[in-house]
């Protein structure tokens, strides 16, 4: 049997229990924490490093993948080299900056590379961003 003290009978406390809703936003915030960088990272490429790099822009439009075995991604949706062009042109069409991001692996032949810029060139694009990591002063590129 339990009883209060200094209360009347019959008293309803009016206070909203907001325990539950903490936990639930806390629960969140977790999710959110680890999900925010793995949907950000976008396709897996090693990226070569950089000693000179200027920023690029917060949320680029247009991005192009390149991995190692010369599998193409166009914002991170698998494509085929024959229709590189296409769905670049395609690409440009919508979108209001007109740069496309090369994002390749490090790894990746040089001679692939000219193959993809004389696709690019023949699709309009003007200037390309290539996006790499930084490296420090002392560090040996590959």
């Amino acid at each position: 049997m339990a009883f209060t003290v200094g209360e009347k009978k019959g008293d309803t406390i009016s206070e909203p229990n907001v325990v539950p809703l903490c936990d639930i936003l806390l629960v969140l915030l977790i999710i959110f924490m680890i999900m925010t960088p793995l949907i950000k990272a976008g396709v897996d490429v090693d990226l070569p490093a950089a000693l000179n790099t200027v920023g690029m822009d917060e949320n680029p439009e247009v991005i192009l993948a390149i991995k190692q075995d010369g599998s193409l991604f166009l914002n991170q949706e698998p494509i085929t080299q024959e229709n590189l062009q296409l769905m670049v042109e395609e690409a440009f069409m919508t979108a209001t900056d007109k740069k496309l991001y090369l994002r390749a692996d490090g790894n990746l032949e040089y001679g692939k590379i000219i193959d993809i810029a004389m696709i690019l060139q023949e699709a309009g694009v003007e200037i390309v961003g290539i996006i790499t990591e930084v490296r420090a002063e002392g560090e040996v590129s590959r």
